[in-house]
């Protein structure tokens, strides 16, 4: 197996949640479109919180770590 680099699998999470943005939308419509919507919007989520992520490998165990506490209000 080649050398694992948990920063570039990062960076394609967060190429894949931009992706999801970009995705046009089918010639769908009523349920099936919503369907749809719905679901890039799990898609996207899932690939941003990868794509936000430390990562690091410790005793060869991959960790993800994930800050899912709210932003402290700006003043």
């Amino acid at each position: 197996m080649a050398s694992f680099d948990p920063n570039e699998m990062i960076a394609r999470y967060k190429e894949r949640a931009a992706a999801v943005r970009r995705r046009p939308l089918p010639p769908v419509a009523g349920e099936e479109r919503q369907h749809f919507i719905e679901q890039m919007q799990v898609d996207f989520q899932d690939f941003a919180i990868i794509g936000d992520a430390e990562a690091s490998i410790e005793e060869g165990v991959l960790v993800l770590r994930v800050d899912l506490r709210p932003e402290a209000p700006k003043s």
